[in-house]
């Protein structure tokens, strides 16, 4: 027969409620900051550091990350590239040997660098919500092409 006994340790600061509070949070707004979630907490009446903001949301899955850098695509591009590649799902092989693909970029010499940092699972990686869209635009800058082919 098995005796529960006390678990070893402080007792969680956070109740289940303002655990759960603040995984909404977190769900719906990923760039919330801990000390966000810290004045919210405070608010609830529970005063709590940011490492227990930090120890509760990595107990329940999520992470702080950089968020990831995505193209900034209109519902016209994103319309675009589903059809040309429906319009070419059953092409031959040999049809695409004679393809020759490029493209270009233009590389940011003097760009901003800053990173801003989302709570999130790996699942989530490319939701909207915890990616940064990006543009072409700046200071100093360098236009490089290349193609390729079979």
């Amino acid at each position: 027969m098995t005796v529960n006994l006390p678990r070893s340790g402080a007792p969680c600061k956070i109740s289940p409620r303002g655990a759960s509070m603040s995984m909404r949070k977190v769900r719906d707004q990923p760039r919330t900051t801990r000390q966000d979630l810290v004045n919210d907490l405070k608010r609830a009446g529970t005063t709590v550091s940011k490492k227990t903001i930090d120890n509760t949301l990595r107990r329940h899955g999520f992470k702080s990350c950089s968020a990831r850098k995505v193209p900034l695509l209109k519902p016209a591009h994103v319309q675009a590239h589903l059809k040309f590649a429906n319009d070419h799902l059953d092409d031959p092989e040999k049809e695409w040997e004679k393809v020759m693909w490029s493209d270009e970029t233009k590389i940011e010499l003097f760009g901003l660098n800053s990173t801003c940092h989302v709570w999130r699972k790996k699942k989530d990686e490319y939701n909207p919500k915890n990616t940064i869209p990006t543009v072409k635009h700046g200071g100093g800058n360098i236009i490089l092409w290349g193609c390729f082919s079979a």
